[in-house]
């Protein structure tokens, strides 16, 4: 999937036909031919996008040169904790012990279908494996709650997408970090540091964004209940998909909110930008009746299957081995138990013989 046109970052124009036969002569019935075709093909990708259009809200964006963040209640964002605002960047953490910032929207979204680019940087002295914690981008219930969850509350009520540079849990060496997850909460699932929050997780990708020096983006979409996040970071301006859940449901009128957090390590960490666009999508009239009811409650259909798939996913080299291992021991058993019960019918049938 590659970013959408009202981006500043991509662009999805298309060249006009007169480009693609500069200085060539084309037969007129060619020509429409394959005019027809280009417009079929583009109606086929126009409804894998659902035929989607985009408008970058600025009340829910932020950018350069942030004028009035945080000065005023009259402003739309609001800063918290040790958040400062640059001519560069808003700087949730310096790269400092034990600070935690985050900027907030004033406004609630009332959107239905969205997307948030972010345009982010994770910087600072410490070498591998000594930095962290990481940073958050929220669109949730509560806002302004200072917590440990990268620096936001825990038992939040809405979506998490995570940033984590640090491993908590030395245990899972497959996992690289850092690492981007998203989680959504109904207001009492807690977030495990313990496990790096694997228990409630939906899905996630390894990035590596600490100490880059070209741009690295964030892409959170959220449409038709559908959940997707993606990455753009080894400065090639191209998407890699990191997960795609369907069957989220997020209630309307949350806030959007950046949060970062240091505790014994620490990292810079920037956010350069925050662009909203609202997704215009045309939907049939079934799917119309089937999004009729209102969300009340962030949740996830089929979470416990996907969980048990992570489970089976995320088995250890250890688990595999003792896995395998019982199974041939088993195996091993069950011939021996047939050799014997074997070995005793046939003495029994030599002596009827004999």
């Amino acid at each position: 999937m590659a970013a959408t046109s009202g981006s500043d970052h991509y662009s999805h124009s298309k060249p006009p036909l007169s480009f693609l036969f500069a200085g060539k002569k084309m037969p007129l019935k060619l020509f429409w031919a394959f005019a027809l075709l280009i417009f079929t093909v583009s109606r086929c990708f126009g409804d894998d996008d659902h035929e989607m259009e985009e408008f970058l809200k600025r009340e829910f964006s932020l950018s350069k040169p942030y004028q009035g963040v945080g000065s005023s209640g009259s402003s739309h964002w609001e800063l918290m904790g040790d958040a400062m605002v640059t001519t560069e960047q808003v700087r949730l953490t310096p790269d400092m012990q034990s600070r935690q910032g985050a900027v907030w929207s004033r406004i609630p979204c009332h959107l239905k279908d969205w997307e948030m680019q972010v345009h982010f940087k994770i910087h600072g002295q410490g070498k591998k494996n000594l930095n962290g914690d990481g940073m958050a981008i929220w669109y949730t219930k509560e806002r302004v709650q200072k917590g440990p969850v990268f620096g936001n509350m825990d038992n939040f009520t809405g979506l998490g997408v995570f940033v984590d540079t640090y491993p908590n849990e030395e245990k899972h060496i497959e996992r690289i970090f850092p690492f981007v997850l998203a989680m959504v909460g109904n207001g009492s699932i807690s977030y495990d540091h313990e496990r790096d929050g694997r228990p409630t997780e939906l899905g996630g990708c390894n990035a590596m964004v600490r100490n880059l020096k070209h741009d690295t983006f964030l892409f959170i979409r959220y449409i038709r209940r559908r959940l997707t996040v993606m990455i753009d970071i080894d400065g090639q301006h191209e998407w890699r998909d990191c997960l795609d859940i369907p069957g989220v449901r997020l209630p309307q009128g949350y806030y959007f909110g950046a949060t970062a957090i240091t505790g014994d390590l620490s990292d810079n960490h920037d956010i350069i930008s925050l662009k909203l666009y609202q997704l215009t999508v045309l939907r049939s009239k079934k799917e119309e009746e089937e999004e009729e009811d209102e969300i009340t409650i962030p949740s996830v259909d089929n979470m416990e299957l996907l969980r048990l798939g992570q489970v089976e996913e995320g088995m250890s080299a250890i688990a595999i081995f003792f896995t395998v291992l019982l199974s041939m021991l088993g195996c091993v058993f069950l011939i021996v138990i047939g050799l014997v019960v074997y070995s005793h019918w046939n003495e029994s049938r030599r002596k009827r013989f004999y």
